[in-house]
């Protein structure tokens, strides 16, 4: 579907917005690019008195005095376009630069729905590949239609007055080039939006064969990620050809619509040459301006191209820049909370699904309570832990810290408050200390960082490392083992001291003796604060002060660990499916039926 002319306009006059901060050096450099252009008419103005002036009337000043002119004509085109193209290039590098930074702004910003829906990959290439073709719009493509504009109205000035009958058959092809441009414009932003769509998938494709390297390769999955990345690169192949079609054809059209004009100038100049006493020079001055119409006329053909490719770039760009970033309405902050938590009728459902994550849950943790969320897959207790600090919106119901409504307080004050460690660690391609000391806590002393890391029981593999905190860890902590990620996790969230802490899962990937080591940290973790657990694996939950048991988004029952055993309702039925007991009395894992059967 075309693009409305009126949406194009908006579009541009948004760009050169982030042009505008830079507009001295902008200025310098369409100044230059005018000057430059100024002196494209004066070669073909200096063929007249070089062949009449020296070669046929044998002028002694104009053969001493036009070499000269020659070189400071070629000269002064040097330096007025290396002026403009490095002026050109500052402006353009820091458009770029502000972009990709508003960019990542917003990024940041997003709410947790919209990583729901979108692919990284996408993402990453909107970031890298969609912004340069935004500057290539918004500066280059300014400057070529003044620089060619105004060449081609002095090459024109100049050919009318040599001869104004010949020049207006240069004018007839005019109407007849912008047909043929507007033709062309509209399949170069279709193509172009294709083309960007397509390399979104190639960095997804390539960003999922990465990350997943070890995956690929046990389950010997390489021909099909190259059969996926294939078609995938494939599909950019052929937008890129489309390009190059509707790019490429305007510009012969255009040249064969010139060089009709040409051959008619011709044609009627040497038979009128006589009779209008046209001069060698003259003609020759006349010829070589005509010719040189043809180059500005081909910029400013290819020029469309390039203006339909920046334009879908920004309706990219611009997609993201213009997200919704994450609400944050609240209006009060608090200091350090005291930590009590009231789930008060709270219901929330995902987007098209089947059933509610939540219904009418009632929850209250006293300060400094350990609470515990069991049940099976889909119960909802990851998503009650993730609406404490806001990365969802509750349907219905509220939260209240320390009986005041979450929505009220400020995502930072909120925020500030509360810590978490999850399964699926995080880590950074950073060191161990920036790892431990993030964001806000970046500038927490080294004796901090050591106290936190001794806490987490992660200073005994850290002294080990061959720079000790200043280590660098590889892309999510990819140099350390399940329990040292973990614990370095741990760290974290202890150096940040915050009263409220999510443990999602947090030990349920470790090995029996990585586990221990995590289990005694998190229990240093926890204490003081008021805990949310959320596990599967019921031995880390036993010592928790209470236990709810989620069953389709409702608590099913809560209670201690002894109280729900002695109740021998669900939690005492999936303990038993969990722990059975043998003959001997020892505890072995059963393998029976998993947790998500057993409570689903």
């Amino acid at each position: 579907m075309a693009v409305p002319e009126t949406q194009s306009r908006v579009l541009y006059a948004r760009l050169l917005r982030y042009v505008t901060p830079y507009w001295r050096m902008f200025a310098l450099s369409l100044l230059a690019m005018i000057l430059a252009a100024a002196t494209e008419p004066l070669l073909p103005a200096l063929m007249k008195p070089l062949l009449d002036g020296s070669f046929v009337n044998r002028d002694p000043t104009t053969i001493r005095l036009l070499p000269f002119a020659l070189v400071g004509l070629f000269l002064l085109r040097g330096v007025f376009g290396f002026v403009s193209d490095y002026a050109l290039n500052w402006v353009s590098n820091w458009v770029v630069f502000d972009l990709r930074a508003e960019m990542f702004r917003r990024l940041v910003n997003l709410p947790t729905r919209y990583y729901d829906d979108a692919s990284s990959g996408v993402l990453m290439s909107k970031l890298t590949y969609d912004v340069t073709g935004v500057t290539a719009a918004a500066t280059t493509v300014l400057t070529v239609l003044v620089r060619d504009t105004i060449t081609i109205a002095g090459l024109l000035a100049w050919m009318f007055y040599l001869d104004w009958k010949l020049s207006l058959i240069t004018l007839v092809v005019g109407p007849l080039i912008a047909l043929v441009i507007r033709s062309f414009s509209g399949r170069l932003r279709r193509v172009s939006r294709g083309a960007q769509h397509a390399m979104g998938d190639i960095t997804h494709v390539l960003d999922e064969a990465i990350e997943c390297h070890k995956v690929v390769k046990v389950f010997g999955g390489q021909e099909y990620e190259q059969r996926h990345f294939g078609a995938a690169i494939k599909r950019m192949r052929d937008f890129a050809m489309r390009q190059t079609i509707a790019a490429g054809a305007s510009v012969p059209m255009v040249q064969v619509l010139a060089a009709v004009a040409v051959a008619i100038i011709v044609f009627y100049s040497t038979r009128q040459s006589g009779a209008n006493g046209v001069t060698v020079g003259s003609f020759v001055s006349f010829m070589t301006a005509t010719l040189m119409l043809l180059t500005p006329l081909k910029r400013l053909t290819g020029v469309n191209a390039s203006l339909q490719r920046g334009l879908a770039a920004a309706e990219s760009v611009f997609a993201i820049v213009d997200e919704q970033p994450e609400e944050d309405a609240g209006t009060r902050s608090i200091g350090r909370a005291q930590g009590r938590i009231d789930f008060e009728h709270l219901s929330f459902a995902y987007p098209n699904a089947a059933r509610p994550a939540l219904a009418d849950v009632n929850l209250s943790i006293a300060p400094g309570e350990t609470v515990a969320l069991v049940g099976g897959s889909g119960g909802g207790k990851t998503t009650l832990a993730n609406l404490i600090p806001r990365f969802y919106k509750p349907d219905a119901g509220r939260i209240l810290l320390d009986g005041i409504d979450t929505q009220m307080l400020t995502l930072a004050s909120l925020r500030a408050n509360v810590a978490l460690v999850s399964q699926d660690v995080v880590l950074f391609n950073d060191s161990v200390a920036a790892n431990i000391a993030y964001g806000p806590l970046s500038g927490a002393g080294e004796a901090a960082i050591i106290a936190a890391a001794e806490a987490a029981h992660a200073m005994e593999f850290i002294r080990e490392m061959p720079q000790g905190l200043q280590t660098m860890i590889g892309e999510n902590g990819v140099r350390l083992s399940g329990g040292q990620r973990q614990r370095l996790a741990i760290a974290r969230a202890l150096l940040k001291n915050a009263p409220v802490l999510i443990l999602d899962e947090a030990t349920s990937a470790l090995d029996t003796e990585s586990e221990r080591v995590v289990q005694a940290a998190l229990e240093t973790l926890m204490q003081g604060r008021t805990t949310l657990i959320i596990a599967h694996r019921l031995s880390t939950i036993e010592k928790a002060d209470r236990i709810a048991v989620l069953q389709k988004g409702t608590i099913a029952e809560i209670g201690s660990h002894a109280e729900l055993l002695a109740r021998d309702g669900l939690y005492a039925y999936l303990y038993r499916i969990q722990f059975a007991v043998d003959e001997k009395g020892e505890r072995h894992s059963g393998a029976a039926r998993d947790t998500s059967s057993a409570l689903s």
